[in-house]
């Protein structure tokens, strides 16, 4: 865990600048198994000390990897002397931030810190489960990974806190061959916020999981390509949800809305169905802690929710301190850096489609000839709100009934329009709790939502 070595740095911060001074660890693992051989077996760690000036209309910024009290006071000058630098060149000056509050804030958890052998072994068991009940695959593999960070933010006019995020996860990849000689493959992940013993330390969700993951493998074996065309489909809630984080999401984002995103011009109107609400939850959502709870970002800000999408209507946007300024709103706490080396960016933190009413089975039985799309891979959005993403598992709805499985494809649209045309959404919520944001940095997220009924363009074969 981080010794605070850097509260007694407060006296160096300088008069009528507003500092953030900033320790971080991060920590990754990695571990493969494929067919039986371990394949990878890593662990790094990275720390060090930033600071962060504001003065004027302008930033300077400097970092250390020593994790030391003379290194956070050489980062802490550096960054001041960047900051004075900086502003001879800067015409337009501009007024210091709202000071906010300066109350200290720490996450109810810490790191642990487990034996690798220990991450090893739980990859091993689960290698077995799915070699001795399914012979017949072609290849399987089991990976775990972790990516955690801990962070001491102190502050000159906002909140101090001490905060840790720890995150693991399994994944199970099984590749079968079909009648016709080709391959078809699906993973599956369990985890999420905690360590291995959080999410591990009874496998029987893990085997579960497998179990229907070799079925829909099966299936898909069996598979038949898609018809393209506008189709009707319903979202599983891991496809709604990354939608919601990359085709809504990044462009509500107030550093990419000034950057000339579609939702700019498109605040305070009707950008999806009254059905489609949107939030990106700090560290509470539904009465329970987030997936990925952020009680206080990079800039001192106490983490809060940010409405997005309430019933249709455009509401609102993603903050840092500058652009809640620029927007006459308060900041909502979601700047965050991934190292400490990374000047904080906004960042999405746990977002969600709202559930609505209806039930998943009544869903598929109003569909007369469309797909329930289950699973999807990577895919690609804009700052128009265009998409494209591939569907690795889906089947066919005929007649308000499961069809057959249907073989890779691809997703497009315009969120804004697709979003308009959705008219049934489920009353149950499922989290995908192992995103990772490529906003510029790698960045730990969580999207989430219910089935959601729309219209979208489907690819064929």
């Amino acid at each position: 865990m981080l010794e605070d070595i850097l509260q007694k740095q407060k006296s160096f911060f300088e008069t009528g600048m507003q500092t953030v001074l900033r320790g971080q660890e991060n920590r990754n693992r990695r571990i493969v198994i494929q067919d039986g051989n371990l394949v990878a077996n890593q662990r790094s760690e990275d720390s060090g000390i930033c600071a962060r000036v504001y003065s004027n209309g302008v930033y300077g910024f400097a970092s250390t990897a020593e994790y030391s009290e003379d290194a956070a006071v050489k980062a802490l000058k550096a960054a001041t002397e960047n900051a004075k630098y900086l502003e001879k060149f800067n015409r337009e000056k501009k007024g210091a931030f709202p000071a906010l509050s300066a109350r200290v804030i720490n996450s109810p958890r810490m790191i642990i810190d487990f034996e690798q052998k220990r991450l090893v072994d739980v990859c091993k068991e689960i290698d077995a489960y799915i070699a001795g009940k399914y012979p017949d695959l072609l290849s399987r593999t089991v990976a775990y990974r972790e990516d955690t960070m801990e962070k001491i933010i102190v502050t000159s006019d906002a909140a101090d806190g001490h905060v840790a995020y720890p995150r693991c996860r399994i994944y199970v990849q099984l590749n079968k061959k079909t009648k016709d000689g080709q391959t078809v493959e699906l993973f599956r992940s369990l985890g999420g916020f905690g360590h291995i013993e959080d999410n591990f330390s009874d496998l029987s969700a893990m085997y579960e999981k497998i179990d229907l993951t070799y079925r829909d493998l099966c299936a898909k074996a069996e598979g038949v390509y898609a018809e393209a065309g506008v189709k009707t489909v319903i979202l599983h809630p891991d496809v709604a949800g990354m939608i919601a984080h990359e085709a809504v999401g990044h462009t509500v984002e107030a550093d990419l809305v000034q950057g000339g995103s579609v939702a700019g011009p498109n605040l305070g109107k009707q950008v999806a169905s009254e059905l489609v609400s949107i939030v990106d939850y700090a560290n509470t959502a539904f009465g329970k802690a987030a997936p990925l709870p952020v009680y206080i970002d990079d800039e001192g800000v106490e983490a809060k929710d940010a409405v997005l999408i309430e019933n249709g209507i455009l509401k609102g946007f993603m903050h840092d301190r500058e652009s809640a300024e620029l927007y006459g709103v308060e900041p909502s706490g979601n700047a965050r850096g991934y190292g400490f080396s990374d000047e904080p960016l906004i960042r999405m933190r746990n977002t969600a489609v709202l559930p609505g009413k209806d039930k998943l089975e009544d869903m598929i039985a109003s569909v007369d000839d469309g797909y329930y799309l289950i699973q999807t891979g990577n895919g690609q959005a804009d700052l128009t709100g265009e998409f494209m993403f591939g569907i690795t598992m889906g089947y066919e709805i005929k007649n308000g009934k499961l069809g057959r499985a249907i073989l890779d494809t691809t997703v497009s649209g315009v969120a804004f329009d697709m979003l308009k045309t959705v008219d049934m959404v489920s009353d149950e919520i499922v989290w995908e709790t192992g995103g990772t944001c490529g906003k510029k940095q790698p960045m730990a997220v969580s999207m989430g939502g219910p089935a959601i009924k729309c219209r979208i363009t489907i690819g064929g074969r």
